[in-house]
Parts: structure tokens; sequence; C-alpha cells
């Protein structure tokens, strides 16, 4: 169950898509990711005149304390006047990517894998008060990527990494918290961990506490502050936003309705014009958000039971002639380049950054596309999450994930046409990636305390759910 990642065993090929790693990188993409900043700054600030270059600095280059790997989603969206916007869908706190992401450098079978941790971990570790112990990566989803990241843990630090699954209610028997440290089961006796890479994406506060002496790479509370909960990070985003009001700069996001009990939602959903997003704010991997485009979509979720009290609403983008009707108008999808067939899909743009003695960097990128192309009218559809959803993960069974790569743009010489996209749109979507994460960090240091414990009090002010609160290890 435990594996033992020894140094000299990057084996390149096991954690990568064979499709991705046999991959040549677009040479756009791999001109964004070396862009020197001024350069970046230089040129957003052109086309964004009323951004201040001092400003954008400040904020490419802010220090994060707990939120230093990130990866957000976003959809390339126009508005009826025909601008175009990259908005962020979601922030999470430990990003799947690197699997699909062709090699910048063709020299080097390490990719994005050792530069995470040689560039980012290895910093956050520095200065930490670090008890005596072993250097681990936990994992509960995505083993072939949380392979990698322990792999090139090995390679950086030179000296065993020690892999260890920690399910969401599972057989965690060779695993356990005392005295407010991680220590596992191997060789016959516990053994303390001093630093861990987290890569846990189910409800991390279940098994970990938020103060305790392994360090951990992200820390719970980033994941508590909206890198796993969608509805603490809407708040995050719109406080963020107030303080950012007047630069130029802000963070694009539907219009979101938090703290909703079930039985609001139809009223919410009215609202929006009978079109909209439900989202159990604690979910990931495309599981538990519900797109309504109609009365039986509507129907057949209010019929469903849950775990947890609140929920999130949010404005649907979707095509012209059937998105929602907000405050601020309304938002369509752009879309795919048509294919032979005349056919566009809704795709979205998972970008992946980490902070770096440079201040946050983009570190990787790919996209997915929906099922089923766009349609002009809902008649021709009987499942929007069809037309809509673009998550390639697909639930097996208990703690059991697959991924539907077909879905999958690389990239690549080949894919990335696809996208319509240019230099501009990454650049945006990297600052909109960077306005979130650091959002989230900002709520993450208001929600703990000098000690490292969650205000609890506080927190429940922000998201009263006794059935979450319940689960959190403070």
């Amino acid at each position: 169950m435990i594996e033992v990642i020894e140094p000299g065993n990057f084996q390149g090929e096991k954690y990568w898509y064979e499709k991705s790693f046999n991959a040549t990188i677009h040479p756009l993409i791999s001109f964004f990711l070396k862009f020197d900043k001024q350069r970046l700054i230089a040129r957003y600030c052109h086309l964004q005149p009323m951004v201040s270059a001092q400003d954008l600095e400040e904020i490419l280059t802010y220090k994060p304390k707990y939120f230093w790997w990130s990866g957000a989603d976003l959809i390339n969206a126009a508005s009826a006047g025909g601008k175009r916007q990259m908005v962020v869908i979601e922030t999470n706190s430990c990003p799947s990517g690197q699997k699909a992401m062709p090699l910048v450098d063709d020299h080097s079978d390490y990719g994005g894998y050792v530069s995470l941790i040689e560039e980012s971990f290895k910093l956050f570790l520095k200065g930490k008060r670090m008890t005596k112990g072993a250097l681990a990566l936990i994992y509960d989803k995505n083993k072939q990527e949380s392979t990698g990241y322990a792999a090139a843990m090995s390679e950086v630090f030179q000296q065993k990494v020690f892999l260890i699954p920690y399910y969401d209610d599972g057989n965690n028997e060779h695993i356990r918290i005392e005295n407010d440290q991680l220590e596992f089961y191997y060789d016959g006796g516990w053994n303390p961990i001093a630093a861990a890479f987290k890569y846990l994406t189910q409800k991390p506060w279940n098994r970990i506490p938020v103060a305790n002496k392994t360090v951990i790479f992200n820390p719970i509370i980033a994941c508590l502050a909206g890198g796993r909960n969608k509805l603490i990070a809407a708040k995050a985003y719109e406080f963020y936003n107030a303080t950012l009001e007047g630069s130029g700069l802000h963070i694009n996001m539907p219009e979101t309705i938090w703290d909703v009990n079930k039985a609001e939602i139809p009223f919410w959903v009215h609202k929006f014009g009978g079109h909209a997003v439900i989202k159990i704010p604690y979910s990931n991997a495309g599981q538990g958000v519900f797109t309504i485009t109609s009365d039986s979509e509507l129907d057949k979720f209010m019929a469903m039971e849950f775990d947890y009290e609140r929920f999130i609403v949010q404005s649907l983008i979707g095509n012209y002639d059937w998105s929602s009707n907000t405050e601020k108008g309304r938002l369509y999808h752009v879309g795919t380049v048509p294919d032979k067939k005349g056919k566009s899909y809704v795709s979205d743009i998972r970008l992946m950054i980490h902070y770096t003695h440079q201040g946050y960097r983009p570190l990787c990128i790919y996209s997915r596309r929906a099922p089923m192309p766009l349609v002009n009218s809902l008649e021709q559809i009987d499942d929007s999450w069809q037309v809509l959803g673009t998550n390639l993960s697909v639930k097996k069974g208990k703690n059991q994930w697959d991924s539907d790569t077909s879905r999958l743009i690389i990239m690549d010489r080949k894919d990335f046409n696809k996208l319509g996209l240019g230099l501009d749109d990454f650049i945006e979507a990297y600052i909109q990636t960077v306005l979130a994460t650091i959002a989230i960090d900002k709520m993450a240091q208001k929600l703990i305390t000098p000690q490292g414990k969650l205000k609890m009090k506080l927190y429940k002010s922000f998201n009263d759910d006794t059935s979450l609160i319940d689960e959190i290890i403070n």
C-alpha cells in the first residue's frame, strides 16, 4: 500500500499521458511560459490602460502565506457586445495538469513535476520549523501525477519519499495523527512525517487537522478558505474585488448567490431566467455540479438528497440564446473553432501557477471540451451537462476514478489551434488565476489564529453549514 520512492528512479513516461509525453509543445505556449514578467506587464497595461504597471507588478510578486500552488478553471466567454473575457469558474488547491502538459524542454524528462518541487515546495519549506521525520506525499486521487511528484521530490531532496494513500472514508489504518503530527506505519513501526506534499481532493479537512506539526503543502487552511470550498471562494473573490476597485483589475466570475438552502433554489433559478448552475460547494472533479436549463432538470435536482445544507447558485454561461440574465448582462461561451462538420464545443482552460522567487509563475496549461457540441436551441438536447460539462474525471466507485481523455485538448501543435486563443488570452487567464489565488490566500489569513488554528466562530459566520463544520478537525 505504501510505496517508497528512491532517488534516481524518475521515469518520465510513467507520469504523463502517452499523448502528451510524446507531443511537441506549441510555440506560442512555450513562449508564454517563458515570457519575461516585465514584458508581460507592459503588454497587459498597454491593452488595459486603466491598470498601472506598479499595481500589476505588486500583484504578480505577491508572496502568499498559505496558497503557493494553485490551478484555476476558466471559461473563454463573450458578452452580448462581443467583448471577450476569461471567467474564473473555480480555483483548486491541488490541481491536476502535469500529466497532460507537453514537455517545454525536449532535453529534460522532468517537466513541471521537478519545477514545482524545486522552485516552490523546497522554497515553502525554507525557514519552517520541522520536527524530525520522513518526507511524504499523501494522496487520495490521481495516482499517476502523485507518483510523479513523489519521484520529483526524491530527485530534488536526494532522499527517500514515502507515497501514502489516504482516502476519505477508507481504510487508513496505516496512517494516523499522533500528538498533532502525521505518522505512518511502515517497517514494523510508526514513523513521523516531517513534511508532506498533499494531493488530497476529497474533504481533506476530515483527515488532517488545520493545526499540526507536519508541514503540509498546500496547508489545509488553503482548502477551507476557497481551494476546496466554492462558497468561501466566491466570498473571497468578492472581498478582494472590493479592495481592487479603481485599479482596473478585478476577478471575472459568474454572478453568485451563496448560503442558499435547498428549498430556496427554485427562486434563484427563476431569477436567472430559468438557466443556472447549482453547486455543492465542497465537491470537486465535476461532482456536485448541476446545470439547470429546464423545469425537468430543476425537478430532478430537487428530488435528490444531499449530505450538506448549503449550496451556491450561479449564472449559467451557455449559448447566447440560453444563458442566464444577470445584472451585468449575458455571457456566452466562445467555444472551440468549428470542426469540419461546423460544430463548436464548450471548452475550458486549466491554468496552473506556483509561487517562486520571481512571484507567481504559470506552470502548465491544458483544456477540456464537453461531450456534445453547442446548440442554438435547448429543444435539441435532453441533458445540458453533456453540452456544458467539461470535467474529464469519471467516478467508477468508492475511491476509484478514471479519465475521459478523448476530450482532452493539450497544448501541442495539433490540438492547440482548436481553441482559437492567442497570447493575450493566456496573459488574461494567468492574471485572473493569480488574482483568484491571492483572494483565497488573503481569506486564509483572516480565518486562522497565530497558533495556526481555524477561527471557528468566524468560519461559521462565513459558512454556517453544520454538516461541514462537523467534518473539520481543528
